[in-house]
C-alpha cells in the first residue's frame, strides 16, 4: 500500500513516499487475558495433583508477578504444602489404606449373614476383615464397632466406618468410606458387595486406629 503525503505551500507542491510500516501496528487485545484465564483453569483441574505439580504452580506464579501489560493483577489459590494438616487430612494413613484396598478387592463377592470371608462377607464381617488386613482389630459387630472405635471429629476420610440404623437383627448396619462421597457395603442378602454413594442419616462415623 502507498501512502502519499502532501505538503502545500505558496509557492511549492511537495510529495512524500510514507512506508506503509512507519507507525506500528495498533495491539492486539485479549491474547494475555486468555493466556491468563487458561493458566488459572489449569491450576484449578490440577488441584488434586496440587503436590506433584508445586513447582510448575510456583514458576506459574512468578511469570504472573510481574502481572502483564493493561490487565490487573490476579491471585492465584495458596496450595497446602504437603506437611501442613489440610494436606494431612486429605489422606489416608497407611493403614487405612491397606483397609480400603481388601474391601474393593472384595467388590462382587456375596452377602451371607455372620459370614467374615474369603468367600463371603455381612456388612461388619468385611469392615472388620479389612482392618484386619491392615492390622488393626476391631470390634466383630456393627454396634460394637460403633460403640467401641474412636468417633470421626471433622471430615471423613477413607477407611471411617459409618453404622446406620437397619430393620435387620442386629438393627445395625456399617459401610466404609473409600474416597469422596463413595463407601463400599456388603449391604444385605441378594445384594454382593458393592462401591456406593455414600448415604445421609448414619448413626455415627469412628475411625479404627484413630488414623493412625
Amino acid at each position: 500500500m502507498r501512502i502519499l503525503q502532501v505538503t502545500s505551500g505558496k509557492h511549492y507542491r511537495e510529495e512524500r513516499l510514507i512506508h506503509p510500516y512507519a507507525y506500528p501496528p495498533p495491539p492486539r487485545r485479549g491474547g494475555g487475558l486468555v493466556a491468563l484465564v487458561a493458566v488459572t483453569v489449569l491450576v484449578f483441574l490440577a488441584a488434586p495433583h496440587a503436590h506433584a505439580l508445586r513447582p510448575q504452580v510456583q514458576a506459574v506464579r512468578g511469570v504472573l508477578a510481574g502481572g502483564l501489560p493493561g490487565l490487573p493483577t490476579i491471585r492465584l489459590p495458596q496450595l497446602p504444602h504437603p506437611g501442613s494438616p489440610s494436606a494431612r487430612a486429605a489422606r489416608p494413613s497407611p493403614r487405612a489404606a491397606r483397609a480400603v484396598a481388601f474391601v474393593l478387592a472384595q467388590r462382587g463377592k456375596p452377602y451371607r449373614w455372620a459370614a467374615a470371608g474369603p468367600a463371603a462377607f455381612d456388612c461388619s464381617g468385611l469392615t472388620w476383615a479389612a482392618w484386619r488386613a491392615a492390622g488393626v482389630a476391631i470390634p466383630r459387630t456393627a454396634e460394637g464397632q460403633r460403640v467401641g472405635l474412636p468417633r470421626v471429629r471433622g471430615p471423613l476420610r477413607p477407611g471411617d466406618l459409618l453404622v446406620y440404623r437397619t430393620d435387620g437383627p442386629s438393627r445395625r448396619h456399617v459401610a466404609m468410606v473409600v474416597g469422596r462421597g463413595r463407601m463400599v457395603e456388603a449391604r444385605g442378602r441378594g445384594i454382593p458387595v458393592r462401591s456406593t454413594a455414600i448415604r445421609r442419616g448414619y448413626l455415627g462415623a469412628v475411625r479404627p486406629g484413630g488414623g493412625r
